[in-house]
């Protein structure tokens, strides 16, 4: 599971150095793609594989379901970090998330979510009355 917040830096060369908690989940591989709200995705191969199978079921004459999936899977990129634990993200996914140097990484349960850090920044601080307020109603007797 994939917990916490770090805030590491992109290098010249668009690496990322993935947080120490996270290196062993994806050592073995992982696939970069799209986010909702403008962030970069960061899934295990086998999570992404899970992922996958349930976008499959979705029925093909949802034109909805059609664009999400065309969205979400054309943006993915699978890569293997190296010794160091350190990531490429590809230019189009560095694009469309807005990322430069400074980003953040998030623990968001069964994924990771890079984003920029002042997205982040503005994105919580939006997001933090509306977690206050959450009732059970939303959340299902959950808490």
């Amino acid at each position: 599971m994939f917990l916490g917040t770090y805030t590491p830096r992109l290098d010249e060369k668009h690496r990322l150095i993935l947080p120490a908690k996270f290196r062993e989940e994806l050592a073995e591989g992982l696939v970069l793609t799209r986010g909702q709200e403008r962030c970069v995705y960061v899934f295990s191969a086998a999570e992404f594989a899970r992922v996958h199978e349930q976008l499959r079921a979705a029925p093909l004459s949802s034109r909805q379901a059609r664009d999400y999936i065309r969205v979400f899977l054309s943006g993915a990129s699978d890569e293997v970090p190296d010794k160091q634990g350190r990531v490429t993200v590809p230019a189009p996914l560095r694009q469309y998330a807005g990322l430069d140097r400074d980003v953040t990484v998030i623990g968001a349960g069964s994924r990771a979510e890079i984003w920029d850090t002042a997205a982040w920044t503005e994105y919580l601080a939006a997001q933090e009355a509306a977690f206050s307020e959450t009732d059970e109603d939303v959340l299902g007797g959950i808490l």
